[in-house]
């Protein structure tokens, strides 16, 4: 063996400890999850295990009612004597009746836990990804969330329906199956036990393999789910830039990896099957060639081996169980590894212990404030000081990838500053309760987002408790009034999904509605004009005059026509304010980035 060849081997070990150790971490942090939701069920499941085992124990007489009637009741029949027969017949048909209002019982009852279970499980995935921070859902597709939700949340409920029923029938008719084949004859059910030797090496072996091709297949079908929803939502784009193929064979390829994922999966499945039914068809032909033999010389008699069959039978057919059992559960198990990683994540914009209530006013401050995305990435904004005073409007003007988003999104508290602190009112906004920030610090962009509903949900959301009559003044506030009133049923035209019966502008037009409607102390518009015509644009340019008055606002936009009614601009380059006068002040001096911007603004007017 070469030196490479040694280092190579030990890379791989280290490689194979690192993988050991991450899964023991997702096998513990499922446990621990499951654990929680299965806590507040305790007294329904032990009710539930009750009834399987009645269940178990009555369809466990059946056999032994058989041998009696052989070896006993027909041999008294023939001599006049039927009681000991009908006994057994009366015997046998309550023990059916039984076992099947056991069993109807039990299904019912562990359906019922089952469906609270993924009830709780579901509630709290939505709760949890809704209130982690922006930054989980810009790294964190939501296709990926909608596979946790969908085929994760299916993988679950699939084991929790069937598998734990198959699950616990399969081990109590193993634990009295195997008791009573060792009470019926000892040298038969020790040749039935010896079966058990290979049956636990394939077991090994299947949770590991099994394991593994799940967990393949959880990531492989996330993959498949992001790109439907990322071509059904950029489907505009796809068919106007001729993007069909292209995306078809990125299809092509993650559907070709969960076809494989899943083959790998099911013959794992089938390759345990057939070993488990191969190593029981091997012991019951044993079991019956050296019973018969002892039948004939009279050391065992025909009722016990008859019995003795058909409970072995029995004691098989839970293993072929065990073989879909153990199938589902590492399907679910997969499933569980992803979901609690999901809600393991913590929101990086966290709520105060002890939140600071916000006075009234609306002054901004960043003092030092210094911001990356990332411990890894660069630093976007180097450290600057920067005071906005109540009542002012700035707008924020620089290229593209300048910054100025990120300064509106460090205002809105949808991040935290990497360094420094951003104030309103004096106060830090890590120190106030996100409840009351979002009542002080509206943001509207231009995805200017639509919920499915009316006109006028869509508006109030900005307040729920308002009236029609405060809905109304804060459509005709931004001139949405007229447009809205001549919808087929006024405010209570029903937007359809993100807002498709209305077009880009009126779109805008609703959330700036919105916004006006909460009544916040500081107003953030991040390119919140840019969706609107020249009509449209001229009826929120008045509209803006008059809403923010008396309000703060920082406003980034492209279009020289809003940022002419700020009071102040800021002019950003490279994550740093380069320029900041009054809009008359920087075109006056006639140089500089924002007079060559007005500029040019002019020449296209002429």
């Amino acid at each position: 063996m070469t030196q490479d060849d040694a280092w190579r081997g030990v890379a791989a070990e280290e490689v194979q400890e690192l993988n050991s150790a991450v899964g023991a971490k997702l096998q513990a942090r499922s446990r621990k999850l499951l654990g929680s939701l299965i806590r507040p069920h305790l007294w329904p499941a032990g009710a539930a295990l009750a009834l399987v085992v009645l269940q178990n124990l009555s369809s466990l007489v059946g056999p032994l009612l058989i041998a009696a009637a052989i070896d006993s009741g027909i041999p008294s029949a023939i001599r006049g004597d039927t009681s000991t027969l009908a006994w057994c017949i009366g015997g046998y048909a309550f023990s059916a009746i039984a076992n099947s209002g056991l069993l109807m019982a039990f299904q019912r009852l562990a359906a019922r836990i089952s469906q609270d279970v993924l009830l709780d499980l579901r509630q709290r995935l939505f709760r949890h990804v809704q209130r982690l921070s922006l930054s989980f859902h810009e790294s964190y597709t939501s296709g990926k969330v909608i596979s946790r939700l969908t085929a994760d949340m299916e993988s679950i409920g699939k084991l929790l329906e069937d598998g734990l029923d198959n699950l616990l029938n399969a081990v109590l008719s193993l634990a009295f199956i195997g008791t009573l084949l060792l009470i019926l004859d000892v040298p038969l059910a020790l040749i039935v036990m010896a079966g058990f030797i290979p049956l636990v090496l394939m077991l090994r072996w299947f949770r590991a393999t099994s394991g593994r091709a799940y967990r393949a297949t959880r990531g492989a079908i996330a993959k498949v789910i992001v790109q439907f929803v990322e071509t059904m939502n950029g489907i505009r784009a796809v068919q106007a830039f001729r993007r069909e193929r292209r995306n078809e064979s990125i299809m092509d390829v993650e559907n070709a990896s969960y076809r494989d994922s899943n083959y790998t999966a099911t013959s794992a499945v089938a390759t345990f099957a057939a070993s488990v039914r191969f190593i029981g068809n091997v012991s019951l032909a044993v079991v019956l060639g050296i019973g018969a033999w002892r039948v004939t010389g009279g050391s065992m008699e025909l009722g016990v081996l008859t019995a003795f069959t058909l409970y072995l039978r029995r004691f098989y057919d839970p293993l072929d169980e065990l073989a879909q059992v153990a199938n589902s559960y590492a399907s679910a198990s997969a499933a569980l590894e992803k979901i609690s990683g999901v809600l393991e994540e913590e929101p990086t914009v966290v709520e105060p212990a002890h939140p600071k209530p916000l006075p009234p006013g609306g002054t901004i401050e960043f003092n030092q404030v210094e911001f990356r995305y990332g411990p890894e990435t660069p630093v976007v904004l180097p450290k600057f000081d920067l005071t906005i005073p109540a009542g002012q409007t700035v707008a924020l003007v620089g290229a593209t990838g300048a910054g100025k988003s990120t300064i509106a999104k460090l205002v809105a508290r949808f991040y935290d500053p990497t360094a420094g602190s951003v104030r309103l009112s004096g106060v830090d906004l890590r120190d106030t309760a996100d409840e009351d920030l979002r009542t002080k610090v509206v943001m509207v962009t231009q995805e200017n987002f639509l919920f499915s509903g009316s006109v006028a949900d869509n508006i109030a959301l900005g307040k729920p408790s308002a009236t029609r009559g405060e809905i109304e003044s804060a459509a005709a506030a931004v001139g949405a009034h007229e447009f809205i009133a001549a919808l087929p049923d006024g405010y209570d035209t029903d937007v359809r999904k993100r807002g498709g019966r209305l077009s880009a502008g009126q779109r805008q037009l609703v959330a700036f509605a919105r916004a006006f409607l909460a009544d916040p102390s500081v107003l953030v518009l991040d390119e919140a004009t840019s969706s609107l015509d020249v009509p449209g644009e001229r009826a929120v340019q008045a509209a803006l005059e008059t809403v923010l008055t008396d309000r703060t606002a920082v406003i980034i936009a492209h279009r020289l026509s809003t940022v002419l009614i700020a009071d102040r601009v800021l002019v950003v380059d490279g994550g740093r304010i380069v320029e900041d006068g009054s809009p008359a002040d920087l075109v006056a001096e006639g140089r500089g980035e924002f007079a060559a911007l007005h500029q040019a603004w002019l020449e296209s007017l002429a």
